[in-house]
């Protein structure tokens, strides 16, 4: 894990469940881990962070969990196509309220979190203020659900 000076951008999004949201406000907990996907057949590997994600929110109330999936900027049918889709994907209201689809540009979202690529997935554990406190490439392993739950606990 490589720590740097990134940050989260402002930005407005809706949640599957149809919730308009201003990011990063409007994450839930204090600490958010936010898993960014760039491609679809990158859900297996954000998929990977799933039950860590969740046995780190029961261990520590003030964090909540995150799918992005982020898609260049589209007209407003496409993205309503789009969305109808993977909500048809998700058929628990909970994972709807937690997946929040990113229509932006894309180069500039990973100019300001500095990622370098969009042939990984990241997790990325945020404030509500855009501060990234971690973050990881890839495939979550035992060694990074270590990692994380480490800067969790002396986060303040």
């Amino acid at each position: 894990m490589n720590l740097v000076a990134a940050t989260f951008p402002d930005l407005t999004a809706s949640n599957l469940g149809g919730r308009a949201m201003h990011l990063p406000a409007d994450f839930e907990g204090l600490l958010n881990l936010v898993m960014i996907a760039f491609q679809r057949d990158q859900q297996g590997d954000v998929d990977t962070w799933l039950e860590p994600g969740r046995r780190l929110a029961a261990e520590f109330p003030t964090l909540a969990c995150y799918e992005l999936p982020v898609i260049g900027k589209m007209n407003p049918l496409f993205r309503r196509f789009i969305a109808n889709g993977m909500r048809s994907g998700i058929p628990d209201p909970k994972a709807r309220a937690a997946t929040i689809t990113l229509h932006l540009d894309k180069p500039a979202f990973r100019r300001s979190l500095q990622l370098p690529g969009e042939d990984s997935v990241y997790a990325l554990l945020v404030d509500r203020k855009g501060a990234v406190h971690w973050r990881a490439e890839g495939r979550c392993s035992e060694a990074a659900a270590k990692a994380l739950r480490e800067r969790i606990a002396t986060t303040r």
